[in-house]
């Protein structure tokens, strides 16, 4: 594992922080919840990244965007603060929480578990682990000044924090056997998607060497959405830190890319983590083909379920996704606040944004590809 993105920020940022706790402190200076379970902050170290990964392959609540990669990533690439939050009872790790400091002069500072993916939070051996290290992570967004903490859940908050519930996930159950799934599907559904291979849409998979077509595809559709996009080097760590995890497809009209995802794997888990369309073909609709064979692939792996990614409630993306046979699950988002009255409302359909989101829908491509991604870096 490349460990570039390492510096010793986060363990200066510890030694500041770590004896204005209140309670007693152990030899080491971590604050000892009870006797028997201590919370630290673990360096962005080779070492540690094996230990901490090593914990959440033993762990069936643990997911993809828990991994410490993505801290590496954050870390590295680009330059943001990292907490890696880790609970151990006599020195084996029974709890994590990777959460992220983002700081802007649009947005402010805010603290984040997990920022740029589906969601992040705690994994931890029991409930009570879990309530120590949210209560360690509220106890942080105080001692840094963040204006507050969100960490984007799969279950409610097990401490007392206020919640949004305005994200769901959709889940497929997937079959060794691809054809159970197609016979499940409705025969309206089935008829689309033989009408849209008709249309002349195939389906191209595979790794870096497509990273280009899926970020011009991911820049148009985020730019017709008014989203400042991520540097395509964002995208290039990604391939970089997870080998093999991952599989890029490509929906083509004729000879023209159209449609575009990106797919991660975690043990006999597949997540659908982007996907864009671009607007001036979206007539041959071609994301019914694009999704079907990312399924079809999934199930020929042997993977057992295929999160299809989050969506907001009563949307479009849920609509189609629902089509899929897809069952619906329920996201918390949590928050902690520092400094602020209300929970904090960074999506499109804020108000507060309409004007920023109809510029940035007119403005060439190249353009947001340039200023996006200084921006973007700093939006949870």
């Amino acid at each position: 594992m490349n460990l570039n993105g390492y510096d010793k920020e986060t363990d200066v940022k510890y030694s500041k922080i770590k004896n204005v706790h209140t309670g007693i402190l152990d030899k080491h200076g971590h604050k000892m919840i009870n006797k028997n379970i201590s919370v630290k902050i673990y360096s962005t170290n080779e070492e540690n990244s094996n230990e901490w990964n090593g914990y959440l392959k033993t762990n069936d609540q643990a997911c993809l965007y828990q991994l410490y990669e993505w801290q590496i990533i954050n870390k590295g690439y680009f330059k943001h603060s990292v907490y890696n939050i880790v609970a151990e009872i006599n020195n084996q790790i029974v709890g994590v929480l990777p959460l992220v400091s983002l700081k802007s002069m649009i947005f402010g500072h805010i603290l984040c578990s997990m920022p740029f993916v589906n969601y992040g939070s705690c994994c931890a051996n029991s409930t009570e682990i879990e309530k120590k290290l949210m209560e360690y992570a509220c106890e942080l967004t105080n001692k840094i000044g963040a204006k507050y903490l969100e960490v984007r859940s799969q279950k409610p908050s097990v401490i007392n924090m206020k919640e949004s519930k305005n994200k769901i996930s959709l889940t497929i159950k997937l079959d060794d056997d691809y054809e159970t799934l197609w016979n499940g599907f409705k025969s309206k559904h089935r008829t689309n998607i033989r009408r849209v291979y008709k249309n002349g849409i195939t389906v191209k998979k595979g790794g870096d060497e497509l990273l280009k077509p899926f970020y011009e595809i991911l820049s148009k559709s985020w730019r017709d959405l008014g989203t400042p996009i991520y540097s395509i080097e964002y995208f290039k760590k990604i391939t970089q830190y997870f080998k093999s995890d991952y599989t890029i497809f490509i929906a083509y009209k004729d000879a023209t890319p159209v449609a575009a995802a990106f797919n991660g794997y975690y043990k006999d888990i597949v997540e659908g983590m982007w996907l864009g369309l671009d607007n001036q073909y979206r007539q041959y609709q071609p994301s019914y083909v694009l999704y079907w064979e990312m399924i079809k692939d999934a199930c020929e792996r042997g993977f057992k379920t295929y999160h299809l990614g989050r969506s907001s409630t009563d949307s479009g993306g849920e609509s189609f996704k629902k089509k899929w046979n897809a069952d619906t699950k329920q996201l918390y988002w949590q928050y902690h606040s520092n400094s602020i009255e209300k929970m904090p409302n960074l999506n499109p359909s804020n108000p507060k944004y309409k004007y920023l989101i109809k510029i940035w829908r007119i403005l060439p491509l190249k353009i947001t590809q340039i200023i996006g991604p200084l921006i973007a870096k700093n939006i949870p």
